[in-house]
């Protein structure tokens, strides 16, 4: 896989990172509180954070989408990973296998070599 280097698809991957630790985090936090009934500090502390992070990631994804050309299907496709847990981390990995996480022109210049090379 191409190392990723562009400035909107690096931001995308934090986020995508991020959101799924803040999920885990919250998921933690309310098996303490409803489960072992123990404490309400990780659904207070995660629970915001991940509200805060949830928008970012969304925000994020629809500027990648836009700078990056994904077209809509993707750009939905990353946006609905972020209902599930840990989905944004899938979705990060197939937007990068796939080279969305490339500007246009290195996948331009890509597509170029291989038809050259071919």
């Amino acid at each position: 896989m191409k190392r990723v280097t562009n400035p909107d698809a690096q931001a995308f991957r934090i986020a995508a990172f991020l959101e799924a630790a803040t999920w885990a985090g919250l998921l933690v936090g309310m098996f303490l509180k409803y489960v072992t009934k123990t404490t309400e500090v990780g659904v207070q502390v995660f629970g915001q954070a991940h509200g805060l992070v949830f928008l970012a990631y969304a925000g994020l994804t629809i500027v990648a989408g836009i700078r990056l050309r994904w077209g809509w299907w993707p750009t939905l496709v990353a946006l609905a990973a972020s209902v599930p847990p840990m989905f944004t981390l899938l979705a990060e990995r197939w937007l990068h296998r796939s080279g969305r996480l490339q500007s246009p022109a290195e996948r331009e210049a890509e597509r170029t070599a291989d038809r050259e090379s071919a």
